[in-house]
């Protein structure tokens, strides 16, 4: 008996370590649910189809334009999109969210100012 679990634990073990040497061969076989991945758009214009503009944010003018760039930065297009699904809010909010979190990580406060104790301005 001892025999066969060693011998089905060694095949499985050995199975399991070629599957994963050679997973570029077969992982684009596998179904991949839209959910799970969506592709980010990479132009202004694909950006507003995908709902990255509002009339406070409008990039209308650079569609218009013809402006040839690869759109909005995908880092930031992806946490705005992660914070409008899992708060469900619209474009403006999330944006709003995702600068107040980047101005916090910085040490900036809401308003703008830094958060610095020996921070000096001359108004």
């Amino acid at each position: 008996m001892g025999y066969v679990l060693y011998s089905l634990s060694l095949t499985f073990l050995v199975l399991a370590t070629v599957l994963y040497v050679i997973r570029r061969r077969w992982i684009h076989l596998l179904p991949v649910p839209d959910y799970v991945y969506q592709r980010l758009p990479n132009s202004f214009a694909s950006d507003v189809e995908a709902g990255f503009s509002s009339n406070a944010f409008d990039l209308s003018s650079n569609i218009s334009s013809g402006d040839s760039r690869a759109g909005l930065d995908e880092q930031g297009k992806r946490k705005v999109q992660k914070i409008m699904r899992s708060r469900k809010v619209g474009f403006d909010e999330a944006r709003r969210m995702f600068t107040e979190q980047r101005f916090a990580k910085n040490n900036i406060g809401p308003d703008g100012r830094p958060r610095d104790p020996k921070f000096v301005s001359f108004s």
